[in-house]
């Protein structure tokens, strides 16, 4: 199967995630005590210390990169009338890899706490739950503003808790990474509430209650 180019983008962002978590994520120092590795101890120190200098800067730059990405294969499917059904399929999860990658990376630094990777996924989870069920049913669940305002939300608050509030640290000392997280988080929640809310319909079947359908068929 021939991939066109928004498919091959949306690859690149899957491809791009195990990258950036290799600078997200704490050296393993469990490394340094291998005995295999001894040989090059002192190279695995020099990675050690770049990681834990540059580290940071280099994920979130990663990271911009990959997002950026999200809004350019779906522009040039549009565009090009490129929509597939594989590019449907793997745009949402190089999106939930990518966002709940770099939860991860920040839970494993101790720079959030692991609620809050719960919520962003329990939120997923359950959005996907109602899609399957439409599936079923043969309805689909558009996306929402309100699910694109929770995914630019997260990542807004990734980058600055990634980057520590920098540049903002050098000329205020508001913490905006803790305040956009929360903000993230609020968005997160009220996303799931708003897809259930508006998709509460699917739960009928055929018009009616779950219940009233299993009556009929007896």
């Amino acid at each position: 199967m021939k991939l066109n180019i928004p498919n091959k983008i949306t690859l690149l962002r899957i491809f791009m995630v195990p990258v950036f978590m290799i600078f997200a994520l704490p050296f393993p120092d469990i490394l340094l005590e291998i005995s295999f590795f001894k040989p090059i101890l002192s190279q695995l120190n020099a990675v050690r210390s770049f990681l834990a200098q540059y580290g940071n800067y280099i994920a979130a730059i990663i990271f911009i990169l990959a997002a950026c990405t999200d809004s350019l294969d779906g522009y040039l499917a549009r565009k090009n009338n490129q929509i597939t059904a594989l590019g449907q399929f793997l745009d949402p999860i190089a999106d939930k890899l990518l966002v709940t990658g770099a939860l991860i990376a920040l839970v494993e630094r101790s720079e959030i706490t692991s609620w809050i990777v719960l919520i962003v996924v329990g939120r997923d989870l359950i959005v996907n739950g109602l899609r399957f069920i439409a599936a079923v049913e043969g309805k689909v669940i558009a996306a929402s503003k309100w699910g694109k305002i929770k995914t630019l939300a997260q990542m807004i608050a990734i980058v600055a808790v990634m980057l520590d509030n920098f540049p903002l640290n050098y000329i205020t000392d508001f913490d905006f990474g803790s305040y956009a997280m929360l903000a993230a988080v609020i968005a997160t929640i009220f996303s799931g509430i708003h897809y259930i809310y508006i998709n509460k319909h699917i739960f009928l079947i055929n018009g009616k209650k779950p219940e009233d359908h299993s009556k009929s068929a007896k």
